[in-house]
């Protein structure tokens, strides 16, 4: 008589798994559906349509269970199979539902498996221990997830599926750079950086190089916006509003990173121009008027020409190739020797080992502030747990800590290339003055603009002519060229130099002015912020005297810790 009745009574076949990822649980609905298919044969129910789902229980809010539900509610069935009660529901609300159609008389039959049910109060209690089971399951396990990630972020190791750039490492645990997409999201930075390119250019760009996400799309102009205001790229692991030390290995540096935050704050624009790319075209200005000079194309030629938009300008055009044979004798003026070059160069290069060791302190003082930094962390994280810090409170002192000590780790990692690069500027200028006379004899228009734009500045035309300022060393440079007495190519001797003189502690803001040596030959090649040595120490370029009598200004001496003489050298002595 029972099944007479199960075969009258139309019944809903439901299967549900719990994600839609094709890779996790891809047997789970098949399997379902083979043990229910077979189980209604054996029981003789009547199935009138099957519903099948890939989505978690944990909330309410299932399209397809919503729809069958519906169904039931309009009288389409009377009864529902599934494998268990925790395909049905794991929260209150869809439970809830289920249990009330059963009071309703809506649902006269639930038919499980591994499960047995009869609509009796026995019954209806029994299956609401079955629900509350199957949500006290998904808490207790979405507690002890939240439990494993927070240890994660603990330990700096990124909890979830890598971010773009990243790899997950099954074996070591934790996120690896994808070297492939990694240098594509470098220059993306980069890019941005320099303030030229919008996003929708760099989208462009960057993924004309072959970027894509993780299912293989093009990223969208928001997904680049994502990236660059993601803190992961630089180090920091940021997880629900909290900021974490993490321990992978950074595609950029934090000042790449700020460096793009300045740019999108001001949302900068890029300066395309439309105009005819002419080499010379804004680069000069009008020595009469302060108009900038302009170039066109006339019968064949270029010329160069006042725009005269402030006020009448009674200065001529001028050809461009005349210009260009100005520029190459400019740049003749401030070539130095070969000899001279080498010998200059030989001299930091020993003095690059030696500062190398003196600033070994000022790391290990930076060293000493990161223990520091750390310590506080583990005391912030202390009164948190204790209480005595909100936590509001703490997250935002752990985050300004956690800035700290990523600039600290910058500035370690740091210390000597920045040793170096003071050396190699210097080195640099020495080379590009040794070949500024190779220069001036190429034939390349953009590269001679380029060399006088390192050497010069204040470019004017007046009078057909050009007129400009030499740049710090380069006036140097360009006083011992012009001297035919300074002409000989002797190296020089800096072991025997008399010009070791103390200078500023820190960066001047502007050039240092010359007459504040004893005499000529002891002025400064180039600006202090380039030539410093060490943090309180200048040494200076030994050139050949220009001036054969030494004097005293201002009635200043140098330190007799600092050169080896107080008494002025006689002229002609080098």
């Amino acid at each position: 008589m029972d099944n007479i009745n199960l075969q009258t009574k139309k019944i809903f076949l439901y299967a549900r798994k719990s994600t839609d990822e094709p890779e996790r649980q891809i047997l789970s609905i098949e399997a379902q559906l083979f043990e229910l298919r077979e189980y209604a044969k054996k029981e003789g129910l009547n199935i009138v349509r099957e519903f099948v789902e890939s989505k978690t229980a944990k909330e309410p809010g299932r399209e397809i269970f919503n729809e069958m539900v519906a169904s039931i509610e309009k009288n389409e069935a009377e009864g529902i199979l599934a494998w268990h009660p925790d395909r049905l529901a794991r929260n209150s609300i869809d439970g809830g539902r289920i249990i009330y159609l059963v009071d309703t008389g809506k649902i006269t039959t639930l038919k499980f498996p591994t499960f047995w049910f009869d609509p009796t109060p026995q019954g209806k209690f029994m299956l609401s221990i079955a629900f509350g089971q199957s949500k006290y399951y998904v808490d207790n396990l979405s507690e002890n997830i939240k439990r494993g990630i927070r240890q994660k972020l603990r330990n700096g190791i990124w909890p979830a599926w890598a971010p773009l750039g990243y790899l997950n490492d099954k074996n070591q645990r934790k996120i690896v750079i994808d070297k492939e997409k990694a240098k594509h999201i470098k220059r993306a930075f980069e890019m941005y950086a320099t303030g030229e390119y919008p996003l929708a250019q760099i989208r462009k760009i960057i993924n004309s190089l072959g970027l894509v996400g993780k299912k293989g799309k093009m990223l969208s102009v928001s997904n680049y916006q994502y990236m660059l205001k993601n803190k992961i790229y630089y180090g920091i692991i940021e997880y629900n509003g909290e900021m974490y030390d993490g321990k992978h290995e950074p595609i950029i540096t934090k000042k790449l990173f700020d460096l793009c935050q300045e740019v999108m704050a001001r949302k900068s624009k890029p300066k395309s121009p439309k105009l005819k790319p002419y080499t010379f075209r804004g680069f000069f200005r009008c020595g009469e008027c302060g108009c900038f000079i302009t170039t066109e194309t006339q019968k064949g030629h270029n010329y160069l020409r006042c725009t005269k938009r402030k006020n009448p300008c009674e200065q001529k055009y001028v050809r461009e190739e005349i210009i260009t044979s100005q520029i190459k004798e400019e740049i003749k003026k401030v070539s130095l020797s070969s000899a001279w070059a080498n010998a200059s160069i030989n001299y930091f290069e020993n003095e690059k080992m030696k500062t190398a060791q003196a600033e070994s302190s000022f790391a290990q003082k930076a060293r000493d502030e990161l223990v520091e930094i750390e310590t506080k962390l583990d005391r912030l994280l202390d009164l948190q747990l204790d209480g005595s810090l909100s936590q509001t409170e703490y997250v935002t002192k752990k985050h300004k800590l956690i800035l700290a000590k990523k600039d600290l780790e910058e500035k370690i990692s740091s210390f000597g290339r920045k040793s170096n690069n003071r050396f190699e500027l210097a080195i640099n200028f020495i080379k590009e003055a040794n070949q500024a006379e190779k220069c001036a004899q190429q034939e390349n228009p953009e590269r001679i603009r380029d060399f006088l734009k390192k050497i010069g500045s204040n470019f004017l035309i007046a009078d057909r002519t050009l007129v400009l300022d030499f740049k710090n060393a380069f006036k140097i440079a360009e006083k011992y060229h012009a001297d035919p007495a300074n002409a000989r190519e002797v190296p020089i001797n800096f072991a025997e130099c008399k010009t070791w003189r103390r200078g500023r502690d820190s960066n001047p803001g502007g050039s240092f002015n010359p007459t504040a040596f004893r005499e000529p030959r002891f002025q400064p090649l180039s600006h202090l912020s380039i030539l410093k040595i060490q943090k309180s120490k200048l040494f200076y370029f030994y050139f050949n005297p220009l001036s054969p009598t030494s004097r005293r200004i201002n009635g200043a001496r140098p330190p007799d810790s600092l050169h080896k003489s107080t008494t002025p050298p006689k002229a002609g002595v080098p």
